[in-house]
């Protein structure tokens, strides 16, 4: 329809390869590397997929991908698809959060170009670097007054104005999965992210935080090279 607001379904999957993987010959290996990227490389024409390696990151994830489509059934035939390669047979889900785009209601005081919270698309940079960060807030911040939110949050957006370097993407999970908000950071530096999450921590609307756990540091590479890390 005309003037139809088109809002985005976003899932970031992280993927462990079991050590039996590591076993097999290297032409094995070969094989299910490449049947795994051609079918990341035949949904990149349906949907936006950014891949990363978290080798040497995190203990019990090896690489993500980054996926947004305006289909959810997208995720679920491609996932299908991966679980079929060679790859596939040693791989293990650890992590995979489900989200959506939604305009921000705190933003109107906030208006400038690319404001990312007044977007119902998320459009990926090009940045070395992507920290994802799930939460949950408490109830009780949702049954404050409308004023007393959008003044804690008055606070809580000008202080990530003073980041520049970090592009946030805020994704929204109500009733759809475990945690309220995913929150993806882009940024070509882990210590102005580690700087920002630190100011962060001194306003009032953290306080209203239940949990901001697991979090991921995750390095943008092509799916090639993705593969290759995984031994």
């Amino acid at each position: 329809m005309a003037g139809e607001i088109t809002r985005q379904h976003v899932n970031f999957r992280f993927f462990r390869v079991l050590p039996e993987w590591r076993r097999l010959t290297e032409a094995e290996k070969e094989k299910g590397r490449k049947e795994f990227a051609e079918v990341v490389k035949r949904y990149q024409s349906k949907m936006i997929i950014l891949s990363y390696s978290l080798v040497g990151l995190r203990a019990e994830a090896d690489f993500m991908l980054w996926r947004i489509s305006e289909r959810l059934e997208d995720f679920n035939e491609m996932s299908s698809a991966l679980l079929k390669t060679a790859l596939g047979k040693y791989i293990t889900i650890p992590y995979s959060y489900l989200a959506v785009t939604k305009r921000s209601m705190y933003v109107d005081k906030h208006q400038h170009e690319g404001a990312e919270s007044s977007r119902t698309h998320v459009v990926p940079g090009n940045s070395k670097y992507l920290f994802v960060y799930p939460f949950i807030k408490q109830r009780q911040w949702y049954l404050l007054p409308k004023e007393e939110r959008q003044k804690a949050m008055d606070v809580h957006i000008a202080m990530g104005h003073k980041y520049p370097s970090i592009k946030i993407n805020t994704t929204y999970s109500f009733g759809i999965d475990d945690q309220e908000f995913v929150v993806a950071f882009e940024g070509d530096s882990a210590t102005d992210f580690v700087d920002l999450v630190m100011d962060l921590r001194e306003t009032q609307a953290s306080k209203y935080t239940v949990r901001d756990t697991p979090a991921f540091t995750c390095i943008k590479k092509p799916i090639e090279q993705v593969l290759g890390d995984i031994g």
